[in-house]
């Protein structure tokens, strides 16, 4: 399989046309259909129904076509990378976060990376809570992930950014909302807004088991993936929430933010990776948030 055969398919693939993918490589279209017979004989499999009338895709044809359109990129970020000389990284990363409860860990390693490393070619992913992020580290649809801790994924790698005390997110006029902090088992009664089970939150789970420590089992009025949902959520009345400290900065109006009594309540969180697709831009964005995103002493 030679790359100019891969360039000629995708441009059929794309054109669906003979004649015009001829026009787009710049070739006659009897070489081209030779090419194309030469990659089909390679693979072993048709790649394309033709009749007079229309050209398609077949199922082996449509299993190449995300292949040989990555092929492509990286031959070209080769290309870049060798032509800009020692010291510059290209590539693409993806990076999966939650949302709102990373509004003090994303923004400085974002920044960073723009900063040193500005040929990076960067795709933010939100909305992603824990166990959803992990699956797609492990699929290869993300490279990096703002994720809670700690986790049972024995092929990924992880690191502690931030350790965060939990509060009590209360609608401002709650019974409990000007007292200056509040006890687990005083929202016994209360609904809370937690995050899906399904897709594995670590901060449903913590609330889960302070609820547990405190003797009850909590009653769930609603379940969003988006933590600023959740606030915007109980701002509304519609429950009470768990929430690390420093979204204390970023509630909108209408809620009040009260520590916990008793022993602290957690929130860890890490970054994830899967060390068996370590990339150059991976790499650099890794050394760029031990600067920018160090473990916390302790």
């Amino acid at each position: 399989m030679e790359l100019r055969h891969i360039e000629a398919f995708l441009a059929v693939a794309e054109e669906l046309h003979f004649g015009r993918a001829a026009e787009r490589l710049r070739m006659a279209q009897s070489p081209l259909s030779q090419t194309i017979r030469k990659l089909e004989k390679d693979v072993g499999a048709p790649l394309f129904e033709r009749n007079t009338r229309s050209v398609t895709l077949t199922t082996a044809g449509h299993s190449l076509l995300p292949h040989a359109r990555r092929i492509l990129e990286e031959v070209d970020l080769a290309r870049r990378a060798v032509s800009a000389g020692t010291g510059t990284v290209y590539g693409k990363l993806a990076i999966g976060f939650s949302g709102a409860l990373n509004h003090a860990t994303l923004p400085p390693l974002t920044r960073a990376l723009r900063q040193q490393h500005p040929q990076l070619d960067v795709t933010l992913h939100g909305g992603l809570l824990t166990q959803e992020a992990l699956q797609q580290l492990g699929n290869g649809a993300l490279d990096l992930a703002f994720i809670g801790l700690p986790v049972d994924a024995p092929s990924l790698a992880t690191r502690l950014i931030a350790t965060e005390r939990l509060g009590a997110t209360l609608p401002a006029d709650h019974p409990l909302a000007g007292r200056a902090s509040v006890g687990m088992s005083e929202l016994a009664g209360d609904p809370f807004i937690t995050m899906p089970a399904s897709q594995g939150s670590t901060l449903r789970e913590i609330t889960f088991a302070a609820c547990a420590a405190a003797g009850f089992r909590p009653r769930i009025s609603q379940e969003v993936a988006d933590p600023y949902t959740a606030l915007s959520l109980v701002a509304g009345g519609v429950g009470v929430s768990l929430m690390p400290e420093s979204i204390e900065g970023i509630m909108p109006a209408g809620i009040v933010f009260l520590p916990l009594d008793g022993d602290d309540v957690l929130l860890l969180s890490g970054l994830a990776w899967n060390p068996g697709s370590m990339s150059p831009a991976v790499r650099a964005a890794l050394l760029v948030a031990e600067e920018v995103l160090p473990t916390p002493e302790g």
